[in-house]
């Protein structure tokens, strides 16, 4: 296996950084199979690394997370004019980002990896994934909206029709969808073209990932059955 200096492997798993992992290697607070690291050894994913006596995944280990994006936090990474970045709000020893966007004034389930093919299948249009939201509109619901946005509405602003989907009313002003396509902002689209207008939006579920227990602004690593199944989802079928 190709061996790198220790501060470097573990800065690249996201423990800490290069700095900050000398001065736990000098401290004694490392040890690498066994033995307490010394500072300029090399050492491979092979190797049984533990710091403060918790062992240290590789740097290639997948990691999916399940987050609950709170309203107000922007899905972006760079944005300078953001006040509440994604990547600024999840702090995880190992980088994740996104697989699929929220709008800012959104809520919801949102899927964080480090696993770049899982992001690529899941963004896919063509993969059908199932994602269920509930929305608030600004009026009542009548049955002819819910006909209008079962069978597929007419976005004059992308010259496209949305596929059918799943709906049922909830409320006087709620309903719950379930859509398999991904248009940018997709559900305000298909609510302003039948006269109404989105006071809130909710994701609960993408694929058979839910939100569960989480409250806003927390997150849980995805348990292996759940992991099976979402791979399953997204690789095969």
């Amino acid at each position: 296996m190709e061996k790198e200096r220790l501060n470097k492997y573990l800065a690249a798993c996201g423990l800490c950084s290069r700095r900050e992992a000398d001065r736990l290697i000098e401290e004694g607070a490392v040890s690498v199979n066994g033995g307490r690291a010394v500072p300029g050894m090399q050492v491979s994913a092979g190797d049984q690394i533990m710091v403060n006596g918790k062992s240290i995944h590789g740097k290639d280990e997948k990691v999916v997370l399940a987050y609950y994006k709170p309203v107000g936090v922007t899905c972006t990474e760079k944005d300078k004019f953001a006040d509440k970045k994604i990547t600024d709000m999840v702090k995880f020893p190992v980088r994740v980002t996104y697989a699929g966007r929220l709008d800012k004034d959104s809520e919801g389930l949102m899927i964080l990896t480090n696993d770049g093919g899982l992001i690529n299948a899941m963004m896919r249009g063509s993969g059908g994934h199932e994602k269920e939201y509930v929305v608030r509109v600004n009026k009542e619901i009548s049955d002819e909206f819910i006909r209008h946005m079962a069978e597929g509405v007419y976005l004059s602003e992308l010259s496209v029709t949305t596929k059918p989907c799943k709906i049922t009313k909830t409320g006087k002003f709620t309903f719950k969808i379930i859509l398999t396509q991904g248009l940018n902002r997709q559900i305000k689209r298909m609510v302003r073209e039948l006269g109404y207008h989105v006071y809130a939006i909710k994701r609960n579920r993408i694929e058979n990932i839910t939100l569960g227990n989480l409250k806003p602004g927390q997150f849980r690593r995805l348990g292996e059955d759940e992991l099976h199944v979402l791979y399953k989802s997204c690789f095969f079928e």
